[in-house]
């Protein structure tokens, strides 16, 4: 078993030390102690990984100065004018001497403080050199890393994400501030260095906040995407897209969850929460007769949209819409699905939601949570207006860690 040296400093994966088969036990009877008191109900062993290792194929790191390098003169106490200062300034950006080391990495656990790792147990590899190659191309580019307390600084923070079956990667500076002199040159000593690299897209965000991703961006080099395949689908991954970090597992939740749904190829579904529809788009393939996908997010029903149209998907459309209003006009339209498939965010549903579902009376529910101490919440709400949970079915998603991802299947009592 491999073990991080970096382990009780970042903080990230509170039991990568750990056997993985104590962790998969631990993880097992907390679900059992959340759901065990529920009749009738079959839980499942969680389905953990062959290899819980090197998983997440999105890769984040932040810049930041750190202890001043031997010879530097102490910022804004040089000897000469102002001006004469910021020649110095240049001159030894582009001799690619820094004032101070480069810091990069993970940030300690509920602080901004960096722990630097140039390795890491549960990141893509490849990913992770492209972190490093940034790191150390920024002086010969004269690229000042982000000082968060006085708001200076250049480069910010680098979003690797690779594609798992395509291998393609995209990368993501962050910057504070648009102008990017020697942008071009940049790019390709970068892919040089790492020949993986198929995009690269400047994201500027000149705010003071803990977001790490801006509103504005352009592409730099490449299409300013990347495409992966997840069940028998194609996807169109772009700086701003949502898509699962751990490709393996994601395959694995979204199978469970369209064989739990009971497609026979008949049904008409509903995707609440859809975000870019993924698992909308699975069971569309696999067996749903139309699906709906429903969230409220506009620039992730584009991208839905975007992604059945890629796929030659002609069995779902998606809506920009708050799920519960989705609902209750369905509802009131007497336009009720069979299934409902729905994947909250980690605060659960609201009761506005849940009321409005009971109202369009699926059959079957299959709901998807990254949180199951709401989800439980959930369930027992919607136990009170005629479901019985059938089947819990947990799936490790972040090996290393507390979290646990949980599929529910609830069942109408008498059917429909």
């Amino acid at each position: 078993m491999p073990t991080c040296p970096h382990a009780r400093a970042c903080g990230a994966c509170q039991h990568v030390n750990e056997p993985y088969a104590e962790q998969l036990a631990r993880k097992d009877a907390r679900v059992a102690e959340l759901f065990g008191g529920i009749d009738g109900a079959e839980l499942r062993l969680i389905l953990g990984m062959d290899d819980p290792y090197r998983y997440r194929n999105k890769v984040v790191s932040p810049y930041a100065p750190g202890k001043k390098l031997p010879g530097a003169a102490p910022a804004g106490k040089g000897k000469g004018s102002r001006g004469d200062r910021a020649r110095d300034a240049r001159d030894r950006r582009a001799a690619g001497r820094p004032r101070h080391e480069i810091l990069c990495g993970m940030y300690a656990a509920h602080s901004h403080r960096i722990v630097p790792t140039d390795e890491c147990l549960v990141e893509n590899e490849e990913a992770k050199r492209v972190i490093l190659a940034i790191r150390n191309l920024m002086p010969r580019f004269g690229m000042e890393p982000y000082r968060e307390d006085a708001g200076s600084g250049f480069l910010r923070h680098a979003v690797v994400r690779v594609g798992h079956t395509s291998g393609e990667m995209l990368v993501t500076l962050v910057t504070n501030g648009r102008e990017f002199p020697g942008s071009r040159a940049f790019c390709r000593e970068l892919v040089k260095r790492c020949p993986g690299v198929t995009t690269i897209v400047q994201n500027v965000n000149e705010r003071q906040t803990n977001v790490i991703l801006g509103e504005r961006e352009q592409t730099l080099y490449g299409p300013g995407f990347i495409l992966d395949q997840l069940c028998g689908l194609s996807f169109r991954i772009s700086s701003q897209s949502f898509y699962q970090v751990n490709a393996v597992q994601t395959e694995v939740l979204y199978r469970q969850a369209v064989e739990l749904a009971g497609l026979t190829g008949t049904e008409r579904a509903v995707d609440a929460y859809c975000g870019t529809g993924t698992i909308g788009l699975v069971a569309a393939k696999h067996g749903a007769a139309q699906v709906t996908g429903v969230d409220s997010v506009a620039s992730a029903i584009r991208d839905a949209r975007e992604n059945a149209r890629h796929n030659g998907v002609e069995n779902a459309r998606f809506v920009v819409d708050d799920a519960g209003a989705f609902m209750r006009k369905a509802a009131a339209e007497g336009e009720r699905p069979d299934v409902v498939l729905m994947d909250p965010p980690r605060a659960g549903s609201s009761e506005e939601f849940l009321e409005s579902l009971a109202a369009c009376a699926p059959a079957r529910v299959v709901y998807i949570s990254c949180n199951p101490e709401t989800q439980v919440h959930d369930v027992r709400h919607l136990e009170r207006r005629g479901y019985r949970l059938r089947v819990l079915q947990p799936v490790d998603m972040f090996p290393h860690t507390d979290h646990i991802e949980t599929i529910a299947l609830l069942e109408r009592e008498g059917g429909r």
